[in-house]
């Protein structure tokens, strides 16, 4: 009888664990309809969801530009987002796509895309913050034309690290140095953002390239947005805290072998700017992830 019972017990011990190992890769998807996924923000109608929320577009006009934002709140996540820049003369503006937190001190994952005269490249510019303090900046140009199609521009934020991409080639990783010292975004749930305004006191050749408004409305599309995330709400994540030690899907995905030599191909042939090798930026010395080659 004993023995019935230990093994009832261990059967169910058994059963729990395995139900309780299920929960631990609970996470919520999203992706398919803006309607439901975001609210439009700031620029009247310059902003509008189309085909049944299938697709949204940002416009830019002399008087003001469009933005949108997520309904949910993230801490972590993989987002992609399918992306078609302002065709023709973009020269001043920027079309931004990146994740955010609240406050004075805030982290934020930087996708910026810089317009510039027709038939010059756009320019990628990406950065992180962490408790407010960014400089942290890469810049690229593309090995396609960004305008005349549709292309997905993704963002991968886990405990291990962040790893920016375009149509599935990773471009920039930034690794959790934590122990060394580096600060990483993991406390502040970020909230994702997209805008298109107009900057340009600085956006092109460093302000020199103004905007020609005779070309407005500037316009950017977006479509297929997916996300896996952990979403956090009154505190709550809706990932276990014991999802990422348990290992496995996307809150443990890090770049291997082959990832990594796309990513050294992209920045060896688009890198434009990089702040770890900017001896004038930095002359008492680089930040910290510099040295310990987790964000080249």
């Amino acid at each position: 009888m004993a023995a019935s019972a230990s093994a009832s017990a261990s059967a169910s011990a058994a059963t729990a664990l395995a139900f309780s190992s299920l929960l631990l890769f609970v996470s919520s998807v999203f992706g398919g309809n803006f309607y439901q996924d975001f609210e439009i923000t700031w620029g009247n109608d310059r902003a509008n969801i189309l085909n049944n929320g299938d697709l949204l577009t940002l416009a830019l006009d002399r008087d003001s530009g469009s933005g949108f934002r997520s309904n949910n709140v993230y801490l972590f996540a993989k987002i992609d987002m399918q992306l078609k820049l302002v065709p023709g003369n973009s020269a001043g503006t920027v079309t931004t796509y990146y994740l955010k937190s609240e406050g004075s001190t805030w982290d934020e994952i930087d996708f910026e895309f810089l317009g510039n005269l027709t038939g010059d490249p756009y320019t990628l510019h990406t950065n992180v913050y962490t408790q407010g303090k960014g400089d942290r900046e890469q810049q690229f140009h593309l090995w396609f034309d960004p305008t005349a199609d549709f292309h997905t521009y993704s963002i991968l934020w886990n405990p291990e690290g962040i790893i920016f991409s375009v149509d599935g080639t990773p471009i920039r990783e930034f690794k959790n140095q934590e122990s060394s010292g580096v600060l990483f975004p993991t406390k502040q749930p970020m909230r994702l953002y997209s805008s298109l305004w107009n900057a340009d006191d600085w956006a092109t050749r460093g302000g020199l390239v103004k905007t020609d408004w005779s070309q407005a409305p500037f316009v950017a599309s977006y479509r297929n947005f997916k996300a896996d995330v952990c979403v956090w709400s009154e505190g709550v994540s809706s990932c276990s805290s014991g999802a990422h030690s348990a290992g496995g899907g996307w809150l443990s995905e890090n770049l291997d072998n082959t990832r990594q030599q796309r990513l050294k191909w992209v920045q060896r042939n688009y890198m434009i700017y990089n702040y770890c090798t900017d001896a004038e930026r930095f002359p008492q010395g680089y930040p910290p992830e510099c040295t310990l080659n987790t964000a080249a």
